[in-house]
């Protein structure tokens, strides 16, 4: 049996960064996984849809007519879209697996294509794809066994009619319309993105009077009221009694809060409603690794209940996102051979970008969350018609919300940016929020103009009295306002603040 220092189970964004991190210190690797390096960062997942995205904004731009010019002739073919995509993340699937080739040709790492599973708590049994099986010994094992898409048992899911987001992309033709079960970021992204090629009939089942319900009402209906101007309709209230394939069509009926019912009928219906990890046939009870009621690992920053398996991305459920899985793939690693010293991780300047229309893009706190914790917290609010960028891009349908803490420190909580632009924007709060510094570092700082950023620094401004357009003055565009731990709101639009950040 061959002995490794490390086994990493699973390929995709968090095994990627932990193998490579293992080989950083020396070790001997083991990697396995039973399908494409790169897992759902590049296939059926990140990569791919967020090219999806980025090609239909660029179709849509030329079909704009709000430029001052107009293309009359656009000609749209479903086959080439997706061959596009599939020329992204074929790029970056190579990028990697040559990385892999090296460090196989130079001995230090062994790649195996199969599943894995642990046969006890340093034996890893392993199913080749070419039908022989083998088992390897490791003293350490990361879980880095990614997630799929949940499904529902009463929703026929054939992956042709009826698809997730592993399936989406294996229609023939763009549908002439298509149902999107769930309100949550990869439904509303994909709702956007086929609404913007124009070809599909977007619907989208909301159970709720808000979609993406865990962020704030002014910015999930901002991004509700776009979707619906490129053509969406949005089911609000709505729960979904049934769904079926009929004569190759898809029929929902839904039932909504004030008691009446509808039946629809479209060609494709998208079921997304979150991922679950794939934990099933992993033999975590053989060596008691134990997981909560939700399929998701107990760890303790990465490290599981037995103390040489660690747990990492989509396992732990921290946050599903790349850059998550990949900061805990190179953590797990980094607890094993450099303790010392060796920082949690921290997740509360975690920056997000929702790839909607316009992008949307937070770090660290929402005020939903402020209310929640009670953490008394100002706000600092201006539309995008006064970002000189905004203006010169004619985009200037967006919002810049900036949150710090309610004293006369007023330390970075959070940011959210719906607009051209946004994911430009958050780096800088990101750092601020990790050294735990005050938005008085925005205030003077000089930003490159026009840049979309500079609406950041306006609304750190706007919080110390100093900003050259005044929320007093536009009244209906531009807000400042604090809310205590209780829930009170004060407005400040009238008040000054001191120098020292406080109100008189």
């Amino acid at each position: 049996m061959e002995k490794f220092d490390v086994c990493v189970i699973g390929g995709g964004p968090s095994g990627f960064a932990a193998a490579i991190r293992a080989l950083d210190f020396g070790k001997k690797v083991a990697l396995v996984e039973m399908n494409k390096i790169g897992g759902a960062g590049i296939f059926n997942g990140a990569l791919s849809s967020k090219t999806l995205w980025e090609l239909s904004c660029k179709y849509q731009n030329i079909k704009d007519n709000n430029s001052g010019f107009r293309v009359f002739d656009s000609e749209i073919n479903y086959s080439s879209v997706i061959n596009e995509m599939h020329k992204a993340t074929h790029d970056r699937y190579a990028q990697l697996k040559e990385q892999i080739d090296y460090y196989i040709r130079s001995k230090r790492l062994s790649f195996y294509h199969g599943k894995g599973s642990l046969a006890s708590r340093n034996e890893i049994e392993i199913a080749l794809n070419n039908g022989v099986n083998t088992q390897i010994y490791a003293e350490n094992i990361v879980l880095a066994i990614g997630s799929k898409p949940r499904e529902i048992d009463s929703i026929p899911i054939d992956h042709k009619t009826i698809v997730t987001s592993d399936s989406i992309c294996d229609f023939e033709a763009f549908p002439k319309s298509m149902v999107v079960l769930g309100a949550g970021v990869i439904g509303c992204e994909f709702a956007t993105v086929f609404s913007n090629f124009g070809q599909t009939k977007v619907y989208v089942i909301d159970k709720t009077h808000q979609i993406l319900p865990f962020e704030d009402e002014d910015i999930s209906s901002m991004v509700a009221y776009n979707l619906e101007q490129n053509g969406v309709h949005i089911h609000r209230n709505a729960s979904l009694q049934k769904m079926e394939i009929i004569e190759g069509r898809v029929q929902y009926n839904l039932l909504f809060d004030d008691g009446h019912q509808e039946t629809h009928t479209v060609e494709k219906a998208l079921v997304s409603i979150g991922r679950e990890a794939n934990y099933k046939g992993l033999g975590l009870e053989k060596v008691g690794v134990e997981i909560n009621s939700r399929g998701n690992c107990i760890d303790n920053d990465t490290q599981t209940t037995v103390p040489n398996i660690y747990a990492v991305g989509d396992f732990t459920a921290d946050i599903a996102l790349v850059n998550i899985a990949e900061l805990e793939g190179r953590h797990a690693i980094e607890k094993m051979y450099a303790s010392e010293n060796l920082k949690k991780l921290f997740y509360n300047n975690i920056s997000t970008i929702m790839f909607l229309n316009p992008e949307v893009a937070g770090v660290g706190y929402n005020e939903k969350q402020c209310m929640q914790q009670k953490i008394p917290f100002r706000v600092a609010k201006m539309k995008y018609k006064f970002i000189g960028r905004a203006v010169a891009m004619r985009r200037v349908h967006g919002i810049v919300k900036l949150i710090v803490t309610d004293d006369n420190e007023m330390k970075v909580l959070g940011l959210r940016v719906l607009g051209e632009h946004a994911s430009s924007t958050i780096e800088a709060i990101a750092l601020l929020i990790h050294l735990n510094l005050g938005v008085s570092e925005l205030v003077e700082l000089v930003h490159p103009h026009p840049s979309i950023t500079e609406g950041i620094q306006e609304c750190a401004r706007m919080l110390y009295g100093k900003s050259i357009l005044k929320p007093q003055v536009f009244t209906k565009d531009m807000y400042c306002y604090s809310v205590s731990a209780t829930g009170e709101v004060r407005h400040l639009n009238n008040y000054t603040l001191s120098e020292d950040g406080m109100r008189v």
